[in-house]
């Protein structure tokens, strides 16, 4: 049994996993996985600045959170278009405020044999997966750097450390999400910016929809996966709120896989 005085340590430990008075701008943030950690960074105390391409989608995401009684705003823009971008972050950080995480979650999938696939299709899953990763925290880190410190959050992937056959566009992407990951970590670190990575498992979305419709595959992941089922969205949150709160203040450069025990299971 705890004492009091173990309980106030116990509160006080919480409190670094606040992030009450935060901006938190997750990319590609309509939908799916990075919707949940929005989602999951506002119910932490956060404003959630959801960003996509689609105005109305935005809008509907943050009426309903409003209705929750969830902080968000918006920051509307295309992260390979860099223009967009550049404008984009500096509008956000005129109008809501100093952009204090950043999560970089916007992504795509080409499937294809590495001999067949067309080269537009490389370079599209290429410039959103891997190049608006560095592209977005370019500006946004400009920012945390005169402020003194900021948290950026990557979304890696299963796919940074194997592949699969045909999705080669998408592995070597997330391989290299996962080295960005690093050498922002490493130049970053003397201005107080500490950048992590998420690289989640299989997870039950719209978009894996298909594939766990799947019966033979469906059966191969949960045969694959020690835990024995997908992932839900929502337990990305805890590694997400993590990385962007106080308690990961000496945590950087790591590559956290959530994804149900597969990479420890040979």
């Amino acid at each position: 049994m705890r004492d009091r005085a173990g309980s106030g340590d116990d509160a006080m430990s919480l409190d670094l996993f606040k992030l009450e008075g935060r901006n938190v701008l997750v990319t590609g943030s309509t939908g799916g996985l990075g919707l949940a950690i929005g989602i999951g960074m506002a119910e932490a105390g956060a404003r959630l600045i959801l960003n996509g391409r689609r105005t109305g989608l935005i809008e509907r995401h943050m009426e309903e959170l409003r209705g929750r009684g969830l902080a968000c705003a918006a920051a509307p823009f295309d992260v390979s278009d860099a223009q967009a971008v550049s404008e984009g972050v500096a509008k956000a950080e005129r109008e809501i405020g100093p952009i204090d995480v950043l999560v970089n979650n916007a992504g795509i999938m080409r499937r294809g044999p590495l001999e067949q696939i067309e080269e537009a299709d490389w370079n599209a899953v290429l410039e959103v997966n891997l190049t608006s990763v560095w592209r977005v925290s370019k500006f946004v880190a400009r920012g945390m750097m005169a402020r003194g410190g900021g948290k950026i959050v990557n979304l890696a992937s299963l796919m940074s450390f194997g592949a699969r056959p045909t999705t080669g566009p998408y592995a070597a992407s997330k391989g290299g999400v996962a080295q960005l990951t690093k050498a922002m970590a490493v130049e970053w670190a003397p201005h107080n910016i500490q950048v992590n990575a998420i690289a989640p498992g299989y997870f039950a979305s719209d978009i894996t929809r298909p594939l766990m419709e799947d019966a033979k595959f469906d059966g191969w992941v949960k045969l694959r996966t020690p835990t024995g089922r997908w992932g839900e969205p929502r337990e990305l949150i805890g590694a997400a709120v993590f990385f962007a709160s106080a308690a990961s203040s000496f945590v950087t450069g790591q590559i956290l896989a959530v994804d149900g025990g597969w990479t420890a299971n040979l």
